[in-house]
C-alpha cells in the first residue's frame, strides 16, 4: 500500500522556497492580467498557458488561454 502524501514536509522542502513562491506568484499574476482582460467568465475551468514555458514572462504576447488538459498534458 502506498505511503500517505506529508504534504506539511512537501511544503517546507518545496513551496516554501523563494524561487518557487516567484513562479507562483507570476503564474497567478498571469491570470489576474488575462481576467482584466477577457473576464472571469471565459477563464471558469481554464488555464493560463506561458507560451515560453517562463512563469515570469507575464507579457499578453506570451499568454494564452487553454483547457486544462491540453495546458497540463504538454511536456516541458
Amino acid at each position: 500500500m502506498a505511503k500517505p502524501r506529508d504534504y506539511k514536509k512537501e511544503y517546507n522542502e518545496y513551496h516554501k522556497k523563494p524561487e518557487q513562491r516567484r513562479r507562483n506568484d507570476g503564474r497567478k499574476q498571469a491570470r489576474r492580467n488575462m481576467v482584466k482582460i477577457h473576464g472571469k467568465g471565459k477563464l471558469a475551468g481554464k488555464d493560463v498557458d506561458h507560451k515560453n514555458g517562463n512563469a515570469r514572462d507575464n507579457s499578453p504576447s506570451n499568454l494564452k488561454i487553454r483547457s486544462v488538459k491540453a495546458n497540463r498534458g504538454d511536456k516541458k
